[in-house]
């Protein structure tokens, strides 16, 4: 690995590097497709080399010239997926330079896998981090009185909790940038890696990413998990089963580290978004923690009487949606921080339906909500998390009571609609990704749009194990680690073009160069400028509307939502490396 960075290193200081081509600077599987895009103008021939320049190790033509059809610009595409020799290699465009150094190898993306899951370590809240498990990133923990001295605000008073009243509720993780924690946001974020488990329990239980608890009975992931899960046990009202929305700051933070971000903290208004994701989340964590009853005993019981009881409750309150400003007009003091408001629980209704459908076999919940109110297959983010209920329904075929498996031909064929839409044409897209067909891709946080593609492909692939799925998922694999319109990878801490300068506080204030690593950037965003007012964006189209600037919120934020996705994208990928 020393010699591999020693020659990164010198490639990089022979100032050769050609900007215009475009690709994954991880690197390639030996099996699988290998792509770079060429931008612009340049001669027909391409070369694969050895990093020295010295050795030609591949040769080939480059594509007709394809449009961009969001910025009007040209490229070409260099295929070298025939080039199956495991190695570290360049591509070279005699008369225009070579690209960044990529490896072809067998679990070739195994160590940003594992890297994206731990960045969640680094988010962890109530925990000092040691040099030991977090390197040049290790700091005192943060929030460790304050999250213990939570107050109860006006918004969320209940019998029993009068405003005021002091709760405890550590643990936990930084939600993105900011400091604050938000339920609504943590559900995805937990669903989705407890799925990857779901579905890969074989590769998990290989995968290690050196956190204090790696070694124990639980695979890490589950260890990284249930750091959140068991802050989210401290958020639901004992009395009612209902959820907090968020547990905040009144403002957010200004760029400091955790330890110095003293401001009291609030449990802000009960909401049925927050009980539905709450519910969703315990019900998948009570079947998955059952077979570790004895690592961690009583806990899969606890997870499913607290999902019924915020399922019960959010019956009890179906219009009690999170709304800052009607709350801010009411209460003080004003919170002012992340809103997570949604004006649609019916999405929140479905995953959390069909989670305690399949962990308690009981028709009735399956009953109770319209799973299949129309055709729309919208994907999932904080906002919009039906495809989680479905994800799940599918994952437990063989396993349905006789009322779900009527509906499972409906269920596969929207599920695989999807994936056959997300597919269509992507020959003809001038980076030959899934991602960036549209403009519309291209929103806050659009690193995540490219990685829930990539899970919906591959749920499509586990459906029908047709390989044309799992390798467009890959394509947008190759998108976020350099295969885009910016040439960045964006990842922190890998490639040779990585995010340098996130919008997230411990890697503005830690005086490390190097940001806290395996956060993924959210990438380009058409509206950036006018949401962050940024200064610095000179892009005129959605795709390379980006800057690696600290200040901009808008492009360049981390959240723990758009690492979930990543760390199931690259995790799915290597378990399934040998498909294809």
């Amino acid at each position: 690995m020393a010699i591999f960075w020693a020659i990164r290193i010198n490639i990089l200081q022979a100032q050769s590097i050609a900007p215009a081509i475009r690709l994954n600077q991880i690197g390639f599987y030996p099996k699988a497709a290998k792509i770079a895009i060429v931008v612009g103008d340049s001669p027909t021939a391409f070369q694969v080399t050895t990093p020295d320049l010295k050795k030609v190790v591949f040769k080939g033509q480059l594509s007709e010239v394809r449009q961009n059809s969001i910025s009007g610009k040209t490229a070409r595409t260099a295929d070298f997926s025939a080039l199956k020799t495991a190695g570290i290699f360049v591509v070279l465009i005699p008369g225009l330079g070579h690209s960044q150094p990529f490896e072809i190898k067998t679990d070739v993306h195994r160590a940003v896998a594992i890297g994206s899951l731990k960045g969640f370590y680094y988010q962890r809240v109530s925990v000092g981090l040691p040099e030991k498990y977090a390197g040049r990133w290790s700091r005192p923990a943060g929030h460790v009185k304050e999250d213990n001295q939570v107050l109860v605000h006006p918004s969320a008073v209940s019998a029993g909790r009068p405003a005021g009243t002091v709760l405890s509720s550590p643990r936990g993780w930084y939600d993105a940038g900011d400091y604050n924690k938000y339920i609504v946001n943590s559900g995805i974020t937990t669903g989705t890696l407890l799925s990857l488990y779901e579905d890969f329990p074989p590769f998990c239980r290989t995968f290690k990413t050196a956190i204090p608890e790696s070694g124990n009975a639980l695979p890490d992931i589950l260890d990284e998990s249930l750091w959140n899960l068991r802050w989210m046990l401290t958020m639901q009202d004992p009395a009612d089963g209902g959820v907090y929305h968020k547990l905040t700051n009144a403002r957010f933070d200004g760029m400091v580290m955790p330890d110095k971000a003293t401001k009291e903290r609030y449990v802000v208004q009960k909401s049925v978004t927050a009980a539905l994701d709450f519910a969703a989340v315990m019900a998948q964590a009570s079947r998955i923690f059952k077979p570790f009853n004895r690592e961690l005993p009583g806990l899969a019981d606890s997870c499913l009487t607290a999902a019924v009881r915020a399922w019960e409750w959010a019956k009890k309150n179906p219009d009690q949606l999170y709304r800052q400003n009607v709350l801010n007009e009411k209460f003080d003091p004003d919170v002012v921080t992340g809103e997570y408001g949604d004006r649609d629980a019916s999405d929140e209704w479905i995953w959390a339906a069909a989670e305690l459908y399949v962990t308690t076999k009981d028709d009735t919940y399956y009953k109770t909500v319209n799973l299949f109110p129309d055709n729309k297959m919208p994907l999932p983010s904080w906002a919009q998390v039906r495809l989680l209920g479905y994800y799940t329904l599918a994952r437990f075929e063989k396993t349905l009571t006789p009322l779900g498996k009527k509906d499972f031909p409906r269920l596969k064929q929207q599920l695989t609609g999807l994936a056959d839409e997300l597919i269509q044409d992507v020959d003809k897209q001038a980076y030959q990704t899934v991602m960036g067909k549209t403009a519309r891709d291209y929103i806050w946080g659009s690193s995540s749009v490219a990685a829930n593609q990539g899970v919906a492909l591959i749920q499509a692939y586990r459906l029908t194990n047709d390989k044309k799925y799992l390798r467009a998922a890959l394509t947008n694999l190759d998108y976020l680690l350099g295969r885009n319109a910016t040439g960045y990878c964006f990842v922190t801490g890998f490639g040779d073009k990585p995010v340098m300068n996130p919008h997230h506080r411990p890697s503005v204030a830690d005086g490390i160069e190097a940001p806290v690593p395996g956060l993924l950037s959210g990438g380009p965003n058409g509206n950036a400028p006018k949401q962050d007012k940024c200064e610095g964006y000179t892009a005129t189209s959605a795709d390379e509307m980006f800057i690696d600037a600290s200040c901009s919120y808008a492009s360049n934020e981390i959240a723990i939502n758009w690492n979930a996705p990543l760390v199931y994208l690259a995790g799915a990928l290597e378990a399934l490396q040998a498909d294809l």
